[in-house]
């Protein structure tokens, strides 16, 4: 089936990008696990707290990578192979950035803007995903993913007892019950609602300042399709209803676990009632409004690097300017 002008517009999307073969079937290898660890050629993406140490190179930017004589100590995960290089992260602190750095809040561009070429740069997915490779791109969102699972999953939910870490960092084993726990993914639809009038429903959480606008998103429940779950949340939400939910794209959102499942959805009706709880407002926007509101800087919508930029931006029919 040939894909739509939607559905090509709205690719790629920067975190559901990534080259390397995952390797699953070497995981649970301990003895392969050892020689690609030894091996000179094999390649670390140190982690700290959803970081990693970026650079500048040419016109790229790049994560630093290292060997494994070279990584700091820590809990390490398989991440794949790809032309024979196996690739590996490490849980650990990033060489050579002072302690509180890491969650500093100087501005990104600002520090890699300043840095010599070549000169690492703590960054965070958020900042660096949309621009990095594909490959680095993929191996950061991967070892973000996994690092947070670990860090809130140290014991067996059945007894308590701190459970060890197996296959590569896919599974944590409980050595008193022998129970085996798996990484989490928490999948969650998120939703572009249009009118019949082809307007773009947007709204503001109560956290978020004012202007800062998207379109609305939630967690499946238990025994839900991804279907029902867009008439549900839309339904809670701003109490409309919504028909002919379609699915146009999925990507990771390791914050901690999250896999965004994106889809467009067509309203029945447009007045809004707005959940106070999870709603602080919410609009709708004609293209010419939506860009007169984004011209003005009344509007902001979440960055590039997101699928709710790409959901909007498809909707739109063109890339827009300005984020949070």
């Amino acid at each position: 089936m040939e894909s739509t002008a939607e559905e090509q517009l709205i690719g790629p999307l920067l975190l559901a990008r990534g080259t390397i073969d995952r390797s699953s079937s070497l995981r649970a290898d301990e003895r392969w696990l050892e020689q690609a660890w030894s091996d000179p050629a094999t390649r670390v993406l140190v982690i700290d707290d959803g970081h990693t140490l970026v650079q500048r190179v040419g016109d790229e930017v790049r994560a630093v990578l290292y060997a494994s004589t070279d990584a700091p100590p820590g809990p390490r995960y398989l991440l794949g192979v790809e032309d024979g290089v196996a690739y590996f992260a490490v849980a650990a602190p990033l060489p050579g950035v002072p302690k509180g750095e890491v969650n500093g809040r100087v501005s990104f561009a600002m520090k890699l803007g300043d840095a010599p070429e070549g000169r690492p740069v703590a960054a965070g997915l958020r900042q660096v995903g949309g621009l990095l490779g594909d490959r680095d791109a993929g191996l950061l969102v991967y070892a973000v993913a996994l690092e947070a699972w670990h860090a809130t999953h140290e014991y067996c939910p059945r007894c308590g007892t701190r459970t060890d870490v197996q296959a590569g960092g896919h599974i944590r084993v409980c050595p008193r019950d022998a129970s085996q726990h798996f990484p989490r993914v928490d999948p969650a639809v998120i939703m572009l609602i249009r009118d019949p009038e082809d307007r773009c429903l947007l709204a503001r959480g109560p956290q978020w300042p004012k202007g800062r606008m998207s379109i609305l998103a939630g967690f499946v429940e238990p025994g839900e399709s991804l279907e029902h779950a867009v008439v549900r949340e839309v339904a809670e939400e701003v109490g409309i209803s919504v028909v002919s939910p379609r699915y146009l794209g999925s990507q990771p959102w390791p914050f901690p676990r999250s896999l965004m499942l994106g889809f467009f959805a067509e309203a029945t009706s447009t007045a809004l009632t707005p959940d106070a709880e999870e709603i602080a407002e919410a609009h709708w926007f004609s293209r010419e409004e939506l860009t007169a509101a984004l011209q003005s800087g009344e509007l902001r919508l979440p960055p590039p690097v997101s699928i709710a930029r790409r959901l909007i931006e498809t909707w739109y029919g063109g890339e827009l300017s300005g984020d949070w």
